[in-house]
């Protein structure tokens, strides 16, 4: 190809982009042909909760654009069909033989109850024969009439009567046998639960990846370690199925929340504890090191926004929703015995906190702990919140770690701790992953990751326990018996002992800034 070519190849591919209709029509059109998130994200090779942003008012671009425009061309096309053979269909009268087909099924005097027919206004494949069928039994289209139902060629066996029965209704999913002893029966109230669950998800990687590498567990944890963030999204878009709320993946983001230069950060202060007691108790004293189980994990269960962020100025908080704040925060004269709720900070005045740093400032100025001052608030980006967004999310990943534990499962067990941390920390600007970008949930559970281990140093304390140290999501230093006040073990409400060292009052200890 000369170079006029090429020339000629990009200036045929530069245009005005395809239109498409408004985010409103577009799941609506999906939602009428029956097609799931993924179903439609699986055809266009993005993931569900790309496609759930592109329902909500987020545009795609490029080459992906105009198959998403042929799809919903197409959609409409159809639909638009179906409706009008549909209305062609209900001016038709009905066909005497079938009238009293109804009439007849209908009675009671043939065991039939008087809802299990009902009529269809657009005709439906038949369950036995698979031709239009204008009638609905027990849930299942079919022909009432045996004439009208022409199953099988002369030579296949005779199809059952069209009364529904236990064989016609397979395709239901079957309700498993109840157990003789009643063990491991459904909870009650969950009706129809598929057998598998997003924790197979995770259980299904892992045998495929020992498979493909012929039971190397090194080679194994390694791919698997590689496919952690898109393994994590696939667990999400699983884990959001027929929830609330719709999670958009690109919002717009307000400048505090952008990098300042290439390798530098945003305007979000995330209090990080790095905290050392200034001055021990006299005499020397044993310090054991505890450390945190599943710190992401755990914080992964915090208050989200769940769509753009607004922003609002004023000193109320509204705890239904969540997002960054500025505020000048109060004084902390406590220092000597615990870390300051913010973290080591050296500068003065006002500055962007998250919504846990907040929640937990203002929950320590309290009547219950009345520690410090309530904080000032001066402006904030907000949208409505809840804490369960992720909920199914960290409880598959909980329940799938809990049985790796159990069982001494290293390979699952690093996998699980991959998809998690991976997850929290490329959501923000990163290139690892492209289809979620919300560096405001990023800040905000890593902010709930540092609460939580600034709320087991005060556990510490008020159990009578001499914090020593406090630093990053999941190290913490006490002097005293601490079993008294913490369960030890590998669960993410158990604490494990990383470390035990000496210490005798009147050592200097060193303490960090942290931005």
């Amino acid at each position: 190809m000369s170079d006029f070519d090429a020339i000629d190849s990009l200036l045929d591919a530069v245009g005005p982009e395809v239109a498409l209709p408004p985010c409103q029509v577009r799941r609506e059109l999906r939602e009428r042909a029956r097609l799931s998130k993924a179903q439609v994200a699986r055809a266009l090779g993005v993931s569900p909760s790309t496609l759930g942003g592109w329902e909500s008012g987020r545009d795609p671009a490029g080459e992906v654009r105009t198959k998403y425009a042929y799809l919903l061309d197409g959609l409409n096309a159809k639909l638009a069909t179906e409706t009008e053979n549909a209305a062609e269909l209900a001016e038709q009268p009905m066909a005497s033989g079938a009238a009293a087909a109804v009439t007849s099924t209908s009675s009671p005097e043939v065991g039939q109850d008087e809802d299990e027919v009902e009529l269809l206004t657009v005709p439906e494949p038949c369950v036995l024969c698979g031709r239009p069928a204008q009638q609905r039994v027990a849930g299942f289209a079919q022909h009432l009439d045996p004439s009208d139902c022409q199953a099988t060629p002369a030579d296949a066996p005779t199809p059952p009567p069209a009364a529904p029965s236990v064989q016609a209704q397979a395709p239901r999913t079957a309700r498993p046998p109840r157990p003789a002893d009643g063990k491991g029966a459904a909870p009650r109230g969950r009706a129809f639960q598929e057998p598998s669950g997003p924790a197979d998800l995770i259980h299904e990687a892992v045998h495929a990846a020992l498979a493909e590498h012929q039971g190397d567990v090194e080679a194994a944890s390694a791919a698997l370690l590689k496919r952690a963030i898109p393994d994590a999204m696939r667990l999400l878009d699983e884990t959001r199925k027929g929830a609330r709320y719709d999670v958009i993946a690109h919002p717009w983001i307000p400048d505090i929340l952008k990098k300042q230069t290439s390798k530098g950060a945003d305007q979000v202060w995330e209090a990080r504890p790095k905290w050392t007691r200034p001055e021990l108790p006299p005499g020397k004293h044993e310090v054991t090191a505890l450390d945190i189980n599943g710190a992401y994990l755990s914080a992964l269960k915090t208050h989200l926004p769940l769509g753009q962020l607004e922003h609002s100025t004023g000193f109320a908080h509204d705890r239904r929703r969540a997002g960054v704040h500025l505020i000048t925060p109060p004084a902390w004269e406590h220092d000597a015995v615990l870390p300051n709720p913010i973290g080591q900070r050296n500068e003065p005045g006002p500055l962007w906190v998250t919504e846990p740093t907040l929640r937990l400032l203002l929950r320590l100025s309290g009547p219950k702990h009345g520690l410090c001052e309530p904080p000032e608030i001066h402006e904030s980006y907000t949208s409505g919140a809840t804490e369960n967004l992720l909920e199914k999310f960290r409880i598959a990943l909980k329940d799938v770690r809990d049985a790796a534990i159990a069982v001494s499962d290293g390979l699952t067990l690093e996998y699980v701790k991959a998809m998690y941390s991976k997850f929290v920390s490329t959501m923000g600007e990163s290139n690892y992953n492209r289809e979620l970008y919300r560096p405001d949930w990023m800040h905000i559970i890593r902010s709930q990751a540092f609460a939580n281990l600034w709320m087991k140093a005060l556990k510490a304390h008020d159990g009578g326990l001499a914090v020593v140290r406090a630093m990053g999501t999941d190290e913490l230093h006490v002097i005293g018996d601490w079993r008294r006040v913490f369960p030890e073990g590998r669960s993410v409400t158990e604490v494990k002992v990383k470390d035990t060292y000496t210490a005798a009052s009147g050592t200097e200890a060193s303490t960090g800034q942290e931005q």
